[in-house]
C-alpha cells in the first residue's frame, strides 16, 4: 500500500513561519520539536522524518554573534559606569542574557531545520572531476553513480 500522505501536495510554506512557529516544514501544522531544543522524530500530522535536519551549531552562532555579544557588553558598560553591586547586575543582565541568549534558540533553530527542508539542503558532493590544488595537483574524481 502506497503512503498517501506522499502522494499528496503540500503547499510550499515559508520557513520563516513554519520555523519560528516550530511546526513541521511540510504541512505547518505537526510539532518540530519535542523538548525545549531536542528535534522530534517526525511530524505527528504529515508523517514527515526530521532525519534530514542538521541545523549543527547554526542557532548557536546566530545567538552569540546577535544576542551575548550585546548583552555581555551592556553587563560590562553597566559595571563600568555605575560600579553596580552583584545584586543589580544578578537582576538586570541575569534576565537580559536569559532573554537575549536562550529564549531565541528555539524559534532560529526552527527556522534553520524548515529552512533546509525548503531548500532541499543536503551535503555536498562533487559532480565533475576537481583539481583542489591547482592543474598541476592531484585531481579529485566523482563517486561513481549507482542508480
Amino acid at each position: 500500500m502506497v503512503d498517501q500522505a506522499a502522494e499528496k501536495e503540500w503547499p510550499k510554506l515559508e520557513p520563516i513561519r513554519t520555523g519560528l512557529r516550530g511546526r513541521c516544514p511540510r504541512c505547518g501544522e505537526g510539532r518540530l520539536f519535542q523538548g525545549f531544543l531536542k528535534l522530534a522524530d517526525g511530524c505527528d500530522q504529515c508523517g514527515l522524518s526530521y532525519d534530514f535536519a542538521d541545523p549543527a551549531d547554526g542557532p548557536a552562532f546566530f545567538v552569540i554573534c546577535f544576542g551575548c555579544v550585546p548583552a555581555v557588553t551592556f553587563a560590562l558598560m553597566l559595571e563600568i559606569w555605575t560600579s553596580a553591586s552583584l545584586l543589580t547586575q544578578l537582576l538586570v543582565t541575569g534576565p537580559m542574557l536569559i532573554a537575549t541568549c536562550v529564549l531565541p534558540l528555539r524559534p532560529l533553530k526552527g527556522w534553520l531545520v524548515c529552512s533546509q527542508f525548503f531548500f532541499k539542503a543536503g551535503e555536498g558532493r562533487i559532480s565533475r572531476p576537481w583539481s583542489p590544488y591547482g592543474a598541476g595537483g592531484p585531481q579529485v574524481q566523482p563517486p561513481k553513480r549507482r542508480w
